[in-house]
Order: C-alpha cells, then structure tokens, then sequence
C-alpha cells in the first residue's frame, strides 16, 4: 500500500536511525568543538525521582586554601572543599506531520521514507539550537548580587562606542574571553554570531569560512567560519536589540542595532537525552484527502550550562520563554544557609554585545 509513514510497514526504530544520521552541520560543529558535552550518565537519575522531570546533581569543589610553612613548627590544619548542588530541567517538545498517499502516487514513488527522517533529524536540530539559544538567554538575564558577578564578568559590552570602536573587531573576542576566564581564556573554543556581525568581520578580512568538496569535485562554502583559532557558527537566531535616535543636549544620537554574540569552552553546556516512551509512531486515516498517515515525533533532552542552576522545580518542561526568564535561574551554590556559590570564572560561557 503507497504512504510513507503506512502504519502497518512503519518501523519506528529504523525511522529514528535515520533521523538520527540527518546532516547538520552547526550540531557537528558544537559536539567536535567539545562545547556541548554529552551526559547520559545521568539519564537514568530522571527515571529514579518522581516526576521525572527535574533532578537536582552535585557539582564537587576544588581543594584550595593557603599552604602552610613546614618548618617543624607550625601545625597543619585541613580545609575543606565544597560541594555545589545544580538543577536540571527536561525540555520535552512534541510535533506531528501528515502526508498524503496520493502525493507517493503522482510523483511515481520516490522513497520519502528517507525525505521525511532528512528533514526530521534537522527539524528537532533547530529546535535544540533555539533551547540551547534561549537557555543562553535566560542564564544572562540572572540577578542577584552572586548572580551578577557572572552576567557582568562574563558580558563583554561595548555598543555604546559611538567612535567607530563599538563593533566587532579584530581584539574583541580576545578581550572578551580574557574578561570572563583570566589566563583560562584557552578553554573557549566556539563562537556564534549573527550573520551581520560575520560579514562584518569577513570584510575586514578576519573571518575566513570553512570550505568542503561534494562528490563532484566542487568546492563550496559553509556557513562556518575560524576566528581567533576559534570555530564561528553563524545564526541569524541570535539576539538583536533595536536601539532608538535620542537628543541630548541638543545633540542627535543615531538609532543602531545592538547584536548579542555567544562564545561557549569546553563542556560549556552538558546535555543528555532523556528519550520519550515513544518518540516516532504514526496513525492512518483512510478517508481523509483519499488516504493519508500522520507521523508523531516527540523529544525529552536537557541542556544544563555547566555550573548553573534551574530553580524552578514545578516547572513539567518549561517553555522557551520560561527559560529565557532569569529569575528561574541562578549560579550553583554549597545549599547551606549561609551560601557559597560555585565560582563564575569556571564557567567558560561568554556574551558579546556590539553594534555589528
């Protein structure tokens, strides 16, 4: 029988091997760049707490403390380290597509079998790029004395230069990594950037793109560059803010475009793929439109920025505006009474904001 998602001959596991193998360059890029780390270890923690949605995992701290003289004199004392708590939230997202028998009939019986796992595969990609975005979002939008000393040590601002110095040059990114990590700047590997900052930098002939070679022979571009020694995503996803003209003491200041660039080290974000009971199914419906069978697709991962917390426990799984609010997250702390939080400059996540 034509369709191809026939409930009858759908193998929902072949289905997700397909789409799990999809092309997609940006999340290559991520995982090579060693930015997004993979923690199924603790896939199985979401299964063991109820609800299954929200677990809370400890972050150990680093032995520190001054050194003491060892003269045969003086006593040694121990200090101890601390042990930081950090929530973690699933994002579950779910979506269904429908497809005609009569579209396989006329168009002779291309497979799109293998079409539709494609562009499956790249669909829920955009939609963890807009999770992984919006997660940026919300950590940056953080408040709170302790929470501050990240956002602000970690932005890199310098939009309100009107000289000409106010957008992305040739220092910035070195400026911006040092700013945030000191002399572990090293850590930060990736970039992404709005494509106007791009083309900017690549007019001043800082940024170079990426280039392969298809079974033809023909070289080609990518939407992938090097900055830096830094791996650059381009993302048109990326935040903007639309400055407004102002008067000031009857002086004229122009409108200009704030853009938000992102710079994420090594394990910057840990993500684990918590999987759905049933994550590919389909259902038929022989009358509809002459025929047609409905693919369902569902998804529970998480994306939890390394040393930073989700607060907000009786979230079921928080919408991409839930996590682009601020005050549901917060720097990962010792969860004693008097506080001591996990220190922001071990956290190789950075926010540039220029004018382009």
């Amino acid at each position: 029988m034509p369709g191809i998602f026939d409930s009858k001959n759908f193998n929902a596991e072949v289905f997700g091997a397909y789409a799990d193998k999809a092309p997609n360059l940006n999340r290559n890029e991520l995982i090579r760049s060693r930015a997004v780390k993979a923690r199924q270890d603790i896939a199985d923690s979401f299964k063991e707490q109820a609800g299954g949605n929200y677990i809370v995992t400890p972050i150990s701290g680093r032995i520190g403390g001054d050194a003491l003289n060892y003269d045969g004199k003086t006593d040694i004392t121990a200090t101890n380290s601390k042990t930081y708590t950090q929530g973690r939230i699933v994002v579950g997202r779910s979506k269904a597509w429908v497809e005609n028998d009569f579209s396989y009939d006329i168009t002779g019986g291309v497979d799109f079998l293998a079409q539709a796992a494609s562009q499956v595969g790249e669909y829920w990609d955009e939609v963890d790029q807009q999770t992984l975005l919006s997660t940026l979002i919300g950590i940056f939008s953080m408040t709170g004395a302790e929470n501050l000393k990240f956002v602000n040590g970690h932005t890199y601002d310098i939009s309100d230069k009107t000289d000409g110095t106010g957008v992305f040059g040739a220092t910035t990114l070195n400026n911006a990594m040092q700013k945030a990590l000191g002399d572990n700047k090293a850590k930060f590997s990736l970039a992404i950037m709005h494509s106007v900052v791009a083309t900017n930098l690549e007019n001043l002939q800082l940024l170079e793109y990426m280039k392969y070679t298809d079974k033809d022979g023909i070289q080609r571009s990518l939407s992938l560059g090097t900055l830096n020694g830094r791996t650059v995503l381009i993302d048109d996803g990326m935040p903007t803010e639309e400055v407004p003209a102002v008067t000031e003491a009857g002086k004229e200041a122009d409108a200009y475009t704030k853009y938000t660039t992102y710079v994420l080290g090594d394990g910057a974000i840990e993500y684990t793929n918590c999987g759905a009971k049933v994550p590919y199914e389909t259902d038929r419906d022989p009358k509809i439109n002459g025929g047609q069978d409905t693919l369902y697709s569902r998804q529970r991962k998480v994306f939890s920025p390394y040393g930073i917390s989700w607060t907000d426990g009786s979230v079921i799984s928080p919408t991409n505006a839930q996590l682009e609010t601020g005050s549901k997250w917060s720097l990962a702390n010792s969860n004693e009474s008097t506080k001591e939080y996990f220190p922001h400059k071990a956290i190789p996540i950075a926010r540039i904001i220029t004018r382009g």
